[in-house]
Parts: C-alpha cells; sequence; structure tokens
C-alpha cells in the first residue's frame, strides 16, 4: 500500500522589480526571485484526483505581485516573505504551512561627483541576498510560529597573502605542499536562522517583532567581509570559525550561522623552462585560476546555551 508522505506545491520563479517614489525625489529599487510553497489538506489531489482543496499556483503567483504593490513591507525581503507567508495560512483554513523563499538580486545607487544617484543603478556585483521564511499554523491560526532564514550567495572575495595551509595529514596519498603564503578566493555562501519566537504570530504583528533583518544582513556582510579581509588564515575552516562566532556576538537574534566557503584555486605557474622564478611564494606572481576539482569547506556555528560568546 502505497503512502502520499510529503505534498506540497506553489508557485517558482515569479520574477518582481519593485519600485518605490519617495517624498525627497529619490527611489528605492528591489529585484526579486520568489518561491511560494503551501502544504495542508490537499493530498487528495494527488491520491484522489480532487482539486477542490487546490488553490491554483496561478492565483499565488498573482498574491506575490498583489503584495508587492500592497505590502508595508515591499522593500524588506525578510517581513515581506512573513507578510505573504503569514497570508497564506491564514487567509485558507485547509492549508497548514507556508514557505516562501526570495532571492533578491544587486542593485547600488550609481555614485555622481561622490554623491549616489537619486534614481539611477548599477548592478555591482554577482552576490544575492537570500531569504527563506516557514510559517506554521498546524496548532491553530491563532498559534502560528515561523522561523527565517537569511543569507548571502555567490559573494566572490580573493586575498593575496596573509592565508597558509600546513601541518596537516601528510600520509601516502599527500601531493600537496605546504605553503606559508597562498591566494586566498572563495565565493561566499552564508545563511543565518532567526527564530521568531512569538507564539501568536500575525501579520500586523511584523512591524512589531523588534527584529532590524536589514541590520542584520548588513551586519554579517560586514562581518564576513572584514574577517576574511584581515584574519591571517591558517585554513580556510580558522577564517570560517572567526565569523561565525562574530556574527552570533554580535546579532543577538541569530541562533545559528552556517558558511559553505568554496576554495577557488590560483596555483602558481612553473616558469622554470625559461629561467624564471614564480613557485615559491616568495616569488609567485603568475597564476592558473583552475574551477575543478576544488575545496568545500562547510560548517554550522550555534550558540552555547551554557556559556555567553
Amino acid at each position: 500500500m502505497a503512502l502520499l508522505k510529503l505534498a506540497k506545491y506553489g508557485k517558482d520563479k515569479v520574477r518582481v522589480f519593485r519600485m518605490v517614489r519617495n517624498a525627497d525625489g529619490t527611489h528605492d529599487v528591489a529585484e526579486w526571485i520568489v518561491c511560494a510553497l503551501v502544504e495542508g489538506e490537499i493530498e487528495k489531489a494527488w491520491t484522489e484526483s480532487d482539486n477542490s482543496n487546490i488553490v491554483a499556483t496561478d492565483s499565488i503567483k498573482n498574491m506575490v505581485y498583489l503584495f508587492s504593490k500592497q505590502s508595508p513591507h515591499c522593500l524588506s525581503p525578510e517581513k515581506f516573505a512573513l507578510d505573504l507567508a503569514l497570508h497564506l495560512v491564514s487567509h485558507y483554513a485547509h492549508l497548514h504551512k507556508s514557505h516562501v523563499d526570495i532571492t533578491q538580486l544587486k542593485w547600488s545607487r550609481i555614485p555622481v561627483a561622490g554623491k549616489p544617484h537619486k534614481h539611477s543603478f548599477v548592478r555591482n556585483g554577482d552576490e544575492k541576498r537570500l531569504t527563506s521564511v516557514s510559517v506554521d499554523g498546524t496548532a491553530g491560526k491563532d498559534k502560528m510560529t515561523a522561523t527565517v532564514t537569511s543569507g548571502i550567495k555567490d559573494l566572490l572575495v580573493l586575498k593575496t597573502t596573509e592565508s597558509s595551509f600546513e601541518n596537516y595529514v601528510f600520509d601516502k596519498f599527500t601531493t600537496l605542499k605546504p605553503v606559508d603564503d597562498r591566494i586566498f578566493s572563495t565565493a561566499v555562501d552564508c545563511s543565518y536562522t532567526i527564530p521568531i519566537s512569538s507564539s501568536s504570530l500575525t501579520r500586523s504583528a511584523i512591524a512589531n517583532l523588534g527584529i532590524d533583518f536589514e541590520a542584520i544582513y548588513r551586519s554579517v556582510e560586514k562581518t564576513t567581509l572584514e574577517i576574511f579581509a584581515t584574519h591571517n588564515s591558517a585554513s580556510v575552516q580558522a577564517t570560517l570559525y572567526q565569523m561565525c562566532e562574530k556574527i552570533l556576538k554580535d546579532n543577538k537574534h541569530v541562533g545559528e550561522v552556517t558558511y559553505k566557503l568554496p576554495n577557488k584555486h590560483y596555483f602558481a605557474v612553473d616558469m622554470a623552462y625559461y629561467g624564471l622564478k614564480n613557485t615559491a611564494p616568495k616569488d609567485a606572481e603568475v597564476f592558473m585560476p583552475v574551477d575543478a576539482p576544488s575545496g568545500l569547506i562547510i560548517a554550522t556555528v550555534a550558540r552555547d546555551a551554557s556559556a555567553k560568546l
């Protein structure tokens, strides 16, 4: 006998560009890719070909655009995702969970004469801001809870010194030579979780959560860049932990932090055939970027409930 273990559905890859006209003549913009999924009493669509409890995915797409127009949180990916996710669960009696994921593309103001332009923007990086919100109303529509996971992805960084890798396991499989100075480059993938403690979460309560999602994101971005730049790294692992530790210290609402840091390798080109020194760290100036294979370093650091950071 077959058992439907999980059923959820929704609309993915909803592209949204929102422009806000401010009273001072400046414009703010946000470009998002939204995925909104729901769960609940919907299993008959799978098991009995009965669509009577299915809110069409096209309707969910329409909600994304309507909320982009009407939500007071249209420029905050975390608050917007909470707003939409809470609506999906509270508006439909038979839906009990919702999941809204947002990928925000980067637009920055163009500097003109040393000042940010009021309404002109440039895509000056490939990094993306990510938000994933899950709302759970299984205990009742008046007892909804939520978890917010946000972060940054595809933030490409590189430093040309103050990075080493030595004193690792050396056995019959080892060909890598220890190095006391090397290029350190990675594409940062960082996520952090913010549990919403309210047991009676509503759309109207979003503005009063007391959580500054924007400030947390900026803090995570700043910490990532500053520690990467300034930490004299004995390994990717050591630098990663320093980042996590500071994020938890500086942001009380963050419960845990995860980094995925792939090595972007740059190997010194051997020019001995031409009588040039270029392989020792002190001589290396010309490098060959190598995409694959690459090391991948992952860790999650959470708060220790028994100790203060």
